[in-house]
């Protein structure tokens, strides 16, 4: 037997349009990058259980995070917050489910002759037992070693109708083999398998060797892989990002993981397991599950900042911005943000869907971001706004600056509150500390940069006959953005 370590590569699909938290989540900012308790996102604390994964018969490679291209900047300031510098962070130009995204870490994987094992999770789950989904995740990393497509199937406790169902049956080896996988049954059907057993809940992990992937998508969709090897080929890289080829990849098939391989594996050469896991594990589907999954009074209330309960019961309560105070009611969702606050029936948490279907059909554009937009360099939180006028407070980051640019409708006061600004405003440069200001008129080219080692913070009043974000002519930019 060899001593060598099994090689892991952590793989965290992070895609995500952000429906189903609004308003907390949005387009631009996610579920997986939210903070909904302690002190770390979904998405960070994703990171940090696969970096535990690590025993002496286990070594455990840098991170490879799959994801939006939009949300690449806040990828890496989330990953750099714990001090983990990734493998590469996958950009997909668009989203094509799953199966085309495991095919890009499974070829980024294998590109210089390697063939880790891949242990590949969701960016937007919880685990409260953080020991028992190591010792799954590890289990389940030596078996795939030898071969086999390993599944976790969730323990239930529950007739759950939300989650796809796997079947499995005792293998001689002790790791139980996939007999079927079942989509989301009606309650009766749900009751039924947990009164049978030998059913569990498909989590959406599952371990699999790089070559094993590419083998059977090759085998039972040949198509997904031979349009991803496509765009593959004509990827660029830029640092940590990697950017498959945008015209080749939007003619990838759109295909989930499970219907393009794991579904067909039972049965066929594919050896597949199921190793279960039960660790307080939770999807957070939506607001419904958030609230199971958090800490309680004794009335059955969750809340999460500035918040008083008076006769409340069963009650998920999120204040984001101010104080939220309820009287009198029972089983609802209440999230208040500064700009937006969503009242609706807990048993119901699931529509909020169409709340965002709306905004986005009436063109609004409350589903896109929050007041309080992140950006590379910092953050804006647009504070007023009336006509002709917008008031913004703006953080940059120390060594950030914003690109160089101008605006053709509106002209810019910029007045600092703390740290010290480089400004270029037309062909002069000059430093601005605490209660100084300039004014930029409109189509001067102009720039502001943090020279500083703490934040830099201004008030920023725009003035002008249009205000929007596209105002903006960009002349040179570190982050590699135009227009």
């Amino acid at each position: 037997m060899s001593n060598t370590p099994t090689p892991i590569l952590p793989v965290i699909m992070a895609g995500g349009s952000g429906t189903r938290l609004w308003p907390l989540s949005r387009a631009g900012f996610p579920k997986q990058f939210l903070v909904l308790s302690g002190d770390n996102s979904l998405f960070q604390q994703a990171a940090q259980r696969l970096a535990a994964l690590a025993a002496p018969d286990i070594s455990v490679a840098p991170l490879l995070v799959v994801g939006n291209a939009d949300h690449r900047f806040l990828t890496l300031e989330q990953l750099r917050e714990l001090h983990q510098e990734p493998s590469a962070v996958l950009l997909e130009p668009s989203g094509r489910n799953t199966a085309p995204a495991l095919t890009l870490a499974a070829l980024q994987a294998t590109e210089h002759g390697l063939d880790p094992v891949l242990v590949v999770t969701p960016a937007d789950q919880t685990v409260a037992d953080g020991p028992a989904f190591t010792a799954a995740l590890q289990a389940a990393a030596r078996k795939a070693a030898t071969g086999a497509i390993v599944i976790l199937g969730i323990t239930p406790d529950k007739p759950e109708t939300g989650y796809g169902y796997i079947r499995s049956e005792a293998a001689a080896d002790g790791m139980a083999t996939v007999a079927q996988f079942v989509e989301k049954p009606d309650l009766a059907t749900a009751q039924k398998y947990l009164a049978a057993g030998g059913y569990t809940w498909n989590s959406g992990m599952f371990v699999l060797r790089a070559s094993v992937w590419l083998k059977a998508l090759g085998q039972f969709r040949p198509d997904v892989l031979a349009a991803t090897r496509k765009a593959w080929d004509a990827r660029q890289t830029d640092g940590h990002f990697v950017r498959p080829g945008k015209a080749e990849f939007e003619q990838v098939p759109s295909e989930s993981v499970d219907y393009a391989v794991m579904e067909r594996c039972p049965g066929s050469a594919f050896d597949i397991r199921m190793v279960p896991l039960d660790a307080g594990w939770n999807d957070l589907g939506a607001w419904d599950a958030v609230w199971a999954a958090g800490a309680k009074d004794e009335a059955g209330n969750a809340s999460t900042g500035d918040v008083l309960l008076h006769d409340t019961r069963n009650t998920l309560v999120h204040a984001a911005s101010r104080l939220v105070s309820t009287v009198g009611v029972d089983d609802l969702i209440i999230v208040e943000t500064a700009d937006a606050v969503l009242v609706a029936d807990r048993a119901r948490s699931q529509d909020v869907k169409h709340i965002v279907n709306r905004l986005h059909a009436d063109g609004r554009g409350e589903q896109l971001l929050h007041r309080k937009v992140h950006r590379p360099w910092g953050w804006y939180d647009s504070i007023d706004m009336g006509p002709r006028f917008q008031v913004k407070r703006i953080m940059v980051k120390p060594g950030a600056s914003l690109s160089l640019q101008m605006h053709h409708h509106r002209a810019e006061h910029w007045i600092v509150v703390s740290g010290t600004a480089e400004i270029t405003n037309g062909d002069k440069t000059l430093l601005l500390t605490e209660n100084q200001s300039t004014y930029i008129p409109l189509g001067q080219t102009h720039r502001l940069a943090n020279p500083g080692k703490v934040d830099l913070e201004i008030v920023e009043v725009q003035s002008g006959s249009y205000l929007g974000e596209d105002d903006i002519v960009r002349f040179e930019d570190t982050y590699g953005r135009t227009g």
